[in-house]
């Protein structure tokens, strides 16, 4: 087991399921605190990566993470949560579209062996 994999799987997955609950519940700002410490680990990770797709899945974080930034901002700093969940939508959809690239791209991995 490549436990490099298993870190960077879990983080993306956290930081979308994160999100989520976020999203569910978009009274606390705690939630979107952690979505967006979350994501910012999941990019730091993606950082060197050589894979086929690594490139997209870099991108891919970094939409999720200029969405979430201004999301925390407008969220916890001038309490405007119609703004931060309209922010935080786009980051769900940029990182479904990573989560997407990552299956790709491990679905590649395992027909090379």
């Amino acid at each position: 087991m490549d436990w490099g994999k298993v870190i960077y799987v879990f983080f993306s997955l956290m930081s979308l399921t994160s999100i989520a609950g976020y999203l569910y519940d978009s009274t606390s700002s705690v939630l979107l605190f952690a979505a967006l410490c979350l994501n910012l680990i999941s990019t730091i990770l993606k950082i060197g990566v050589k894979n086929l797709l690594a490139a997209e899945l870099f991108a891919a974080s970094l939409v999720a993470d200029l969405h979430l930034i201004p999301a925390a901002y407008y969220e916890i700093v001038l309490h405007n949560s119609h703004i931060a969940l309209s922010l935080s939508i786009g980051a769900f959809i940029a990182n479904i579209v990573a989560f997407v690239f990552a299956s790709i791209e491990l679905a590649k991995t395992r027909e090379e062996f």
